[in-house]
């Protein structure tokens, strides 16, 4: 900021957004500017509000606030409004209306994990009323098992053994 004008600032930003937007390495070469100056700049300029991309320079190096902006920024205009909103900024409708989705699914997104999660219980709870009955039918037959032996061994010894067989 200090050695550099308003102007000449706005200029370079500007450079940063829209369908030719350039990356700052391309900005460096091209304006002589040390990055961090211009990381510096865009970082400013998005903490004013501009939507802009926030790592590489493809739409989809786009940050979630950047992209929740664009949305809220677009969400009352016109097909061709979108599709001058987008020109400008190097989008494509698709995508805006994908983040716009996506900004809908996270919102609802406790609701469906709810749901999955009680799913899941019922499912658990099921499974475990099964395994109950299998175990009670297992000690039953131990315990069945259990009382003839004892049953066997008791006639063995009042009758006597089979030693005959």
């Amino acid at each position: 900021m200090k050695g550099y004008s308003k102007e000449r600032r706005e200029a370079v930003i500007a450079k940063m957004t829209g369908p030719n937007r350039k990356s700052v390495p391309e900005l460096v070469e091209e304006e002589k500017i040390c990055s961090a100056t211009l990381y510096k700049w865009r970082k400013q300029a998005r903490a004013q509000g501009r939507v802009m991309p926030e790592g590489d320079d493809t739409p989809e190096g786009w940050g979630s606030q950047d992209k929740f902006n664009a949305v809220l920024e677009t969400a009352a205009l016109s097909e061709q409004e979108l599709s001058v909103y987008c020109r400008e900024r190097g989008l494509y409708p698709e995508q805006i209306r994908r983040w716009r989705r996506n900004c809908a699914e996270a919102n609802d997104w406790d609701r469906a994990s709810n749901k999955e999660l009680a799913q899941a219980r019922r499912a658990d709870r099921a499974q475990l009323a099964a395994m109950e009955k299998e175990l009670k039918r297992k000690n039953d037959a131990l315990a069945e098992t259990a009382a003839l032996l004892t049953l066997r061994k008791k006639a063995e010894a009042i009758w006597g053994g089979s030693e005959d067989a």
